[in-house]
């Protein structure tokens, strides 16, 4: 991949699998100076790239964690939140146990990580907060319901966020993929044998490939675009990146 991100200060939650490893690994390759956080799993070993362990849950963790990364890089560009959980979850079958992991997880964990590293962009000039959305908001998902409800609510946080910060030059955006990802691997072992026919119903609703993309191939070029000075007119959005699958904006 062409070396477009000059030295740009990121730091990526949730580093060590799934979407979180991709960027670490594609942002590194485009020029970016990247650290990352991981939880309980061991990050992969990626040259050139600092690990600090977080549980993104924690408000004193990750307000340590963002301050940390910032003195290591001497500043931050951008925080790409990663960090994130998906499970079933079937209307009736739902619990409070449910419920609070994936709200903890999801939505109290990128209001945590936003708002560290805004104290952090707001005091050095501005800079770009990347979270993840998901096509199961927009549409509804009779199979994770909290997940879908927790990822409306990413994306009710970074419109609020982006309105909010944008006079301090902090930009914040959403991404909703559709790739490959240990989440999606879960869900194939919830289905069990129904698995084969959610591949079939793919190949009809992603028009681009009728599969779930490449976590590096396919989504790694947008990262590299959302965190490079070309997206800085961009905010509040939340961007598919998904091969057709939810045609935003239709």
């Amino acid at each position: 991949m062409v070396a477009t991100l000059n030295r740009r200060r990121i730091l990526v939650t949730g580093g060590a699998t799934g979407i979180g490893a991709a960027a670490v690994h594609v942002l590194t390759e485009a020029g970016a100076r990247v650290v990352a956080t991981r939880h309980t799993t061991a990050p992969p070993d990626v040259p050139g790239v600092s690990w600090l362990q977080c549980d993104v849950r924690d408000a004193d963790a990750v307000e340590e964690t963002v301050r940390a990364a910032a003195e290591e890089m001497g500043g931050l560009d951008v925080l790409l939140n990663a960090a994130g959980l998906w499970q079933p979850g079937i209307p009736g079958q739902i619990t409070t146990d449910d419920i609070d992991t994936l709200f903890d997880t999801n939505v109290k964990a990128t209001i945590l990580t936003n708002q560290s590293a805004y104290a952090v962009m707001r005091a050095d000039g501005g800079g770009r907060i990347i979270n993840f959305g998901s096509a199961e908001a927009v549409m509804g998902s009779p199979l994770s319901a909290v997940y879908a409800a927790t990822k409306g609510a990413v994306a009710a946080w970074t419109r609020s966020a982006a309105r909010a910060w944008a006079a301090e030059k902090v930009s914040v955006i959403a991404l909703a993929p559709a790739v490959q990802t240990p989440g999606a691997d879960r869900l194939r072992e919830f289905l069990g044998p129904a698995a084969e026919f959610m591949d079939e119903q793919l190949k009809t609703s992603i028009p681009l490939g009728g599969a779930l993309g490449d976590p590096v191939g396919d989504l790694g070029p947008a990262l590299v675009f959302f965190c490079s000075e070309g997206s800085h007119f961009m905010t509040g959005q939340l961007v598919a990146v998904d091969g057709g699958l939810i045609m935003l904006g239709s």
